[in-house]
């Protein structure tokens, strides 16, 4: 037997995707609460033969909540290296030797849900957090990299084994991706196929994909490339294999070199003795995988009930799995297992642990498919009431307090208490955190007896003894030898019949009263322990007594009156001893922290007739610095007692001489238990709230009393360094906290031990979320608490340490947790009667004053009493809270004063509660009215006070929702009064017209005229606003189709006006839908979208000669592209199908349009067609009038009607024959005159780009010397208005007759009055922007003033700067700055002039006549006698008279050099 303390550890945490790990040579460790726990497995632990190879060797404590991630280093030299994550937000390093932290980091920010030691890089640990952020550490150089893949909740990750900058990242969402940290993160594969979280991510062992043998054909994913492009497969060996599994319920088999799926494993739903589980519940799953070494074709994983299967990858359409251990009950674990784990141990066998939510952690071999027997159970919770079975050698059992007790297929228990039966071997006893009694057979596999009597509260105390009546009034084959005590939270203690559990239990209260005729109020019992002869009770009590009872009647021998304080344990020395008087001796803690120790020899041998009381000790033992929680006396030697207190440490006493013997300070909670030993004279069990069990040696320990002073304190923050309990969120318990603990000052009616009760939270479940958790489960479990210094025996393996810089990388930022934890805590509701209540906290004089003027006042009210004197009346006033217990007069007064101070404290609905117990509903009622407090509650109570009062309730009530801007609500209390038309006309003022709407359709006729007056209302506002869709159903809802077509056309956009178009036509407003339909065309023909303006156009037969017009400026405009490069051709134009087949003559083209898609084909719908053309009417064009209405003016000019057959004349020659049809004057002389100059226009850039273009040929406009003129070509329509090219025309060039004849037309375009016009526009243009730019010069030099007076003296001064101002058009050659007046002045004058002009020439567009005059006489000088004298002198003249611009005069000062 060792030296050090045997440890069982609590149980693994719950729900966290790496929580285990271990090294070659056999430690394992495990994360369980805040802690990680070391254990030594195989041959090295040092156990003795037939007990499990397991042993607790060392635990890792620093963080202060639930460690989420724990791995190990894996690289050979550094296997004493381990590294955890926490809630707390911090990841650690640790040397396992030393069990400190090496260095540490908090980067993260919030919670880390996943961690793993790279297998690869020595020093590389990643760790991933639930906001998807994910975190590179290199340990060696203290440095680290911050990655953002994904804005999902982490899982798991697993670094990859193969290369070293591969890292697989599972989602909560069933995401899956491989990232290459060495390229910031980048992902390399998307993985998806599942749909739930992933649980576990496991790499193929062997590198390449060789060595499964699986067939693409069976991927059960499409195999669908990015982008929809067939890429190469790269060669498989290049690749690796990667298995997933998640909570969907599949395994799924990655192929990296695809990035798809290859194979499927779903898992399979096995039958189990005792039920199976529930194949549709998937929060009963967790899914985890581990892929052995070096045999890439079997994955271990495990299933729904504990289960684990080998699954066979060597035939993937067999989908062949094995289980483990299938015939050996028991082997499996009964619950879902959360880890996988391989070790080996120091003699070379391989073995595989698995921790699971049944609290064991198991051994496994897979190569044998068999889970061995040994396993290392683990504590369920906190330590509360250990019990050795008398009858059975060494068995022993254990009550956790928050754990679930009473495995193996039966119901589980929070259990609090336990007790074996003394003679029946294998009967145990227990009792619950929720009142519950039972037994139950250890040996059998039968669910549990439940007392059919429960207790209010917890059960802290059970104690087998000999019946007391009525159980003992039958004979002696109808009543048990031995019945089952409990004493309760509530301070009952109860009888139960073990063979008769379902009948009821008897309270041996009511037989202490009628034996003993007792008449005042029995003490709370808190403790429990019968004498091992079963001949005398003891009852320890909640004031700090000790009752003894004799049986069988249960008559009191004598009383104890030691303690002051709650009893939390009675121990009776044992019958065996050497001294037979010694068996007198009772050993008594409370919460003082003293033991008393009391012999009863002499009461007993005496037997007194009357009770008596005990008042001083026979031994006192002081030295602990708590609450005794925990006696027991050694079965081994006399008066030798070991106790356990609430100051961390169990105390080994001799009783007899007042000696501390040996003190164990192991734990590093607070003690809640001990036990002795029965088999072992020197081994003593100790449980804490640390939910550890202790077992050690007594003889082996170091001290021999507790601490005291600065060992205390030490102790003491050691203590306080236990992750604090949370409480439950479902209830908040009314019993005791997790121990016994006295109970707060002033509170003298409260339970016993009821600070005691406390349900710790333990694997992220609660106790009573427990039952629940296979449902529904956290899987961030709530722990807190500070950092621990603890150092546990180390293990006596040898691994080479390194030294590194002990640094946090980011500064510990304050847990946001503590804030939340703070800020939830439910606030005491507050007092009805506060100020009686602070009355009766006075000091005692004033109370017991209280009591006499009570007497007084009672004694005079009775019948014949003699009235009170003045005195007495007096303090009877004063004393207004003594009204609670006089008569109802006074009550009365106490309440109007206890509500006048609710009222001046600002808390009316506590004065209107008083009022209501007091019964004035309706004086209630109009006090919250007059103050402006009524509530729902009043309101929904005024009913009470009559139909009348609710009447006026509600309306009073409407007027307060309104002052309070709550004019929703106001009206809603109106209709429930019948006020339809308030209600309405509220929200309508108020601008609730949906609401109102709603109201009055629902409540009034349809035919009301205040719907349509709101519909009306609410369509102008919304049409007001713009919300031009919403306010047209407004009208449509009024039945005003006109106006709704109306305002939706108010848009203007094409969709909203062909909208407006077919409303009108559905409402018969045919004159308004033609006009929408026309509008909606010309918005159309700005996008060139001709195929929807023709549509548009067809929703109305009126607008035929519009489509006659649209089609013929469509041709047109199709005729005008072709001739147009292609990078020059509009892409975004939507022509139909006839219009782009344009063959031969433009009118035979535009007859076959209008024939095939008009049906213009007879001489009777050619006349038709006619006079709708001549119907259509155009708006006289000003200058404010958009080109979509301008452009069909152009369309009537060039009118053409079925007899006119010289299109191309037109095309080739100009505009003469449209002159002579339209006649002089004619409002049409306007465009013509802009519409031959633009064509001439054109005509004159063909001219000069033909004698510039580079080798030119002949063609239509210049004659080589070798050639003949060629037939007409197509030529671009290329308008820009670039520099002139400079290029000298190439030798022997001329121009054809047709140039000379366009030459010679160009006169036209001279027009002295467009000169002038665009003049005067050039000059505002200038004059705006020389405007502009003062404006945004004298704004910078605002923002620059304060800067300029601190510069340098050789950077500008603001006052420089206003001598660089621009300057206006005149005086740009000078460079003078211009005055705002002289520019005021200039462009009064240019808008005076601009507005002589007649509209008319405004109206329609002109080419640049300057730049006509250039181009011009840049032919004139590239071909000498191609233009006339006259000509040229008349464009010289223009630009001396109009070229005032610099560009200008820069372009006529080259033409003359």
């Amino acid at each position: 037997m060792g030296q050090e303390p045997r440890t069982l550890p609590p149980s693994p945490n719950w729900y966290c995707g790496r929580c285990s790990d271990a090294v070659p040579g056999g430690l394992f460790g495990f994360a369980a609460r805040t802690s990680v726990f070391l254990v030594r497995v195989g041959p090295g632990a040092g156990t003795t033969p037939g007990t499990p190879p397991f042993r607790v060797v060392g635990e890792l404590v620093g963080h202060t909540e639930r460690v989420s991630g724990f791995s190990f280093s894996h690289h050979p030299d550094q296997y004493n290296l381990c590294a955890t994550s926490s809630d707390d937000g911090t990841v650690k390093i640790w040397d396992v030797e030393t069990k400190s932290v090496v260095t540490e980091h908090a980067l993260h920010q919030h919670t880390i849900s996943a961690l793993h030691w790279s297998p690869r890089v020595k020093d590389l640990i990643v760790s991933g957090d639930e906001k998807g952020v994910v975190f590179c550490y290199w340990l060696n150089r203290n440095d680290s990299q911050h990655l953002f893949i994904e804005p999902r909740t982490i899982f798991c990750l697993t670094c990859s084994p193969h290369h070293e900058d591969l890292v697989a990242i599972g989602y909560k969402d069933g995401m899956v991706v491989i990232i290459d940290i060495s390229k910031k993160g980048e992902v390399t594969h998307r993985l998806r196929g599942h749909d739930d979280e992933i649980h576990s991510i496991a790499w193929c062992p062997l590198p390449g994909e060789d060595c499964l043998s699986i067939n693409q054909e069976e991927d059960s994913e499409e195999s669908a490339v990015p982008n929809g492009k067939v890429i190469a497969e790269a060669p498989v060996t290049k690749g690796c294999y990667l298995a997933t599994g998640s909570k969907d319920q599949t395994i799924r088999i990655w192929s990296c070199s695809r990035g798809r799926g290859v194979m499927v494993l779903k898992l399979p739903f096995l039958k189990r003795r005792g039920g199976g589980v529930d194949p549709t519940v998937k929060e009963r799953l967790w899914l985890t995988l581990y892929w052995p070494k070096n045999q890439p074709t079997q994955l271990v994983s495990s299933c729904f009930g504990g289960e684990m299967l080998l699954w066979d990858l060597t035939q993937s359409w067999r989908r062949k799995y094995t289980l483990f251990s299938p015939s050996a009950d028991g082997q499996n674990h009964s619950r879902i297992v959360f880890s996988l784990c391989p070790l080996q141990t120091e003699d070379g066998k391989h073995l595989l642990l698995s921790t699971s939510m049944d609290r064991d952690v198991r051994t496994a071999s897979h190569h044998a498919l068999l889970l061995h027997h040994p396993r290392l159970p683990c504590a369920e919770g906190l330590l509360s009431s250990p019990s050795a079975e008398p009858s059975g050698a060494g068995s022993a059992a254990a009550g956790w307090a928050g754990g679930r007790g009473l495995r193996g297929g039966s119901p589980r228990f929070c259990l609090w208490t336990l007790c074996w039966h003394p003679n029946k071997e294998g009967c145990l006893a227990f009792g619950t955190d929720d009142g519950k009694v039972g037994l139950y057979d250890t040996y059998s596999s039968k669910p549990p007896q439940i007392s059919s009597t429960y207790h209010k509260k917890t059960v802290y105390t059970l104690a087998w003894g000999p019946p007391v009546p009525p159980m003992s009034l039958g004979g002696e084959g109808d009543r048990p030898s031995l019945t089952l005590y409990s004493c309760g939270g509530e301070g009952i203690v109860l009888q139960h019949n073990p063979w008769k559990l379902s009948g009821e239990a008897f309270d041996i209260n009511k037989l202490i009263r009628d034996t003993n005729s007792i008449k005042y109020k029995l003490p709370v019992h808190t403790e429990i322990s019968w004498k091992a002869d079963g001949r005398v009770m003891a009852l320890g009590n909640e004031d700090g007594s000790i009752e003894v009872f004799q049986v069988p009647n249960l008559r009191l021998l004598c009383t104890i009156q030691q303690h002051h304080k709650l009893v939390n344990a009675i121990a009776w020395h044992h019958e065996h001893g050497s001294q037979p008087e010694l068996s007198c001796l009772v050993a008594s803690g409370s919460n003082n922290a003293v033991i008393y120790v009391h012999s009863l020899k002499a009461v007993l041998e005496s037997n007194p007739e009357s009770p008596v009381t005990i008042t001083e000790p026979y031994r006192t033992l002081s030295g602990h610095t708590a609450k005794i929680t925990g006696l027991a006396w050694s079965p081994h030697h006399d008066g030798r007692l070991v106790s356990a207190s609430y100051d961390g440490t169990a105390q080994v006493w001799d009783a007899l001489r007042e000696e501390p013997l040996y003190n164990f300070r192991g734990h590093r909670g607070r003690l809640l238990c001990v036990a002795w030993s029965p088999l072992d004279p020197d081994c003593i069990y100790s449980g804490a709230d640390d939910f550890c069990v202790y077992r050690w040696l007594a003889s082996m320990q170091n001290h021999s009393r507790p601490p005291q002073g600065k060992k205390s304190i030490e102790l003491e923050k050691k203590r306080l360094s236990q992750p604090k309990q949370k409480p439950k969120k479902k209830k908040k318990p009314t019993s005791r906290a997790p121990l016994k603990q006295e109970s707060p000052g002033g509170n003298e009616d409260e339970s016993p031990k009821e600070s005691e009760k406390g349900a710790p939270l333990e694997n992220g479940v609660s106790d009573q979320d427990q039952d629940c958790e296979d449902d529904a489960r956290e899987p961030e479990p709530p722990f807190s608490g500070e950092p621990v210094i603890y150092t546990v025996l180390s293990s006596g393996f040898e691994k080479s340490k390194i030294t590194i810089n002990n640094k946090v990388t980011a500064l510990k930022k304050e847990s946001p947790k503590e804030k939340t934890e703070a800020l939830i805590k439910k606030r005491k509701a507050r007092s009805m009667l506060p100020l009686s209540t602070s009355l009766d906290h006075r000091s005692k004089e004033e109370l017991h004053r209280d009591c006499l003027v009570l007497a007084t006042a009672q004694t005079h009210a009775k019948p014949n009493a003699q009235k009170l004197n003045e005195d007495v009346s007096a303090d009877l006033e004063e004393r207004f809270h003594l009204g609670l217990f006089t008569d109802r007069a006074s009550l009365y007064r106490m309440i109007e004063t206890e509500g006048k101070g609710h009222l001046e404290n600002g808390h009316p609905e506590l004065f209107h509660q008083l009022m209501l117990w007091k019964g004035d509903l309706k004086g209630v009622l109009q006090t919250a009215a007059e103050r402006g407090e009524l509530t729902d509650n009043l309101v929904a109570m005024a009913p009470v006070a009559g139909y009348q009062v609710w009447l006026w309730a509600v309306e009073a009530f409407a007027k307060q929702l309104c002052l309070q801007e709550q004019h929703v609500k106001a009206a809603s209390y109106l209709l429930y009064a019948h006020k339809v038309y308030e209600a309405v006309e509220l929200l309508r003022c108020h601008h609730f017209y949906r609401e109102a709407i709603a109201v009055a359709k629902a409540r009034l006729r349809p035919e009301d005229p205040v719907l349509k007056d709101l519909y009306l209302s609410w369509g102008s506002i919304l049409e007001r606003d713009g919300h031009y869709a919403l306010a047209a159903k407004c009208y449509l809802g009024a039945t005003s189709a006109y106006d709704a077509a109306k305002v939706l056309a108010k848009k203007g956009d094409a969709t909203s006006l062909r909208t407006a178009a077919e409303l009108a036509t559905i409402a018969g407003e045919s004159e308004l839908s033609a006009s929408l339909a026309l509008r909606c065309a010309q918005e159309l023909l700005l996008a060139k979208n001709w195929v929807a303006a023709q549509d548009a156009l067809g929703l109305h037969d009126s607008l035929q000669g519009q489509r006659l017009v649209f089609c013929l400026l469509e041709l047109l405009c199709w005729r005008l592209e072709e001739k147009q490069p292609a990078e020059g051709r509009s892409c975004s134009a939507v022509h139909h199908a006839w219009a782009t087949r344009t063959q031969g003559p433009f009118v035979q083209t535009v007859m076959t349009a209008w024939r095939g898609a008009f049906r213009v084909d007879s001489p009777e719908q050619c006349r038709d067609a006619l006079q709708k053309l001549q119907d259509v009417k155009y708006p006289s064009a000003t200058s404010n009038t958009p080109f979509r209405q301008a452009a069909p003016g152009h369309c009537k000019i060039v009118h053409i009607d079925t007899k006119v057959k010289n299109a191309n004349t037109f095309l080739r020659l100009g505009c003469d024959h449209l002159r002579d049809k339209l006649g002089d004057p004619s409002p049409a002389t306007a465009a013509l005159k802009s519409l031959e100059a633009f064509f001439l226009y054109g005509r004159l850039y063909e001219i000069w780009w033909s004698l510039s273009r580079p080798g030119p040929e002949s063609g239509v406009w210049v004659r080589a010397a070798h050639s003949t003129p060629s037939v007409e070509q197509n030529l671009p329509e290329d308008s820009a208005q670039a520099e002139a090219p400079s290029r000298p025309p190439s030798p022997g060039l001329s121009l054809t007759e047709e140039s000379k004849h366009v030459l010679s037309a160009c006169q036209r375009l001279f027009s002295e009055q467009h000169a002038s016009l665009q003049s005067t526009q050039r000059t505002i243009a200038g004059a705006q922007e020389t405007l502009a730019e003062m404006i945004r010069q004298h704004q910078k030099s605002q923002l620059c003033k304060a800067a300029a007076s601190d510069s340098n003296s050789n950077e500008p001064s603001v006052a420089e700067q206003a001598h660089s101002r621009p300057s206006s058009p005149c005086k740009e050659e000078k460079n003078e700055p211009v005055s705002l007046l002289e520019l005021t002045k200039t462009l009064t004058e240019a808008n005076e002039r601009m507005a002589k002009f007649p509209e008319s020439i405004k109206a329609w567009l002109f080419p640049d006549v300057l730049e006509c005059c250039l181009i011009l006489l840049h032919i004139g000088s590239q071909c000498p006698g191609s233009v006339n004298q006259e000509t040229l002198q008349q464009a010289q003249e223009l630009l001396q008279k109009y070229s005032h611009t610099r560009a200008y005069k820069r372009y006529c000062q080259t033409l003359r050099t």
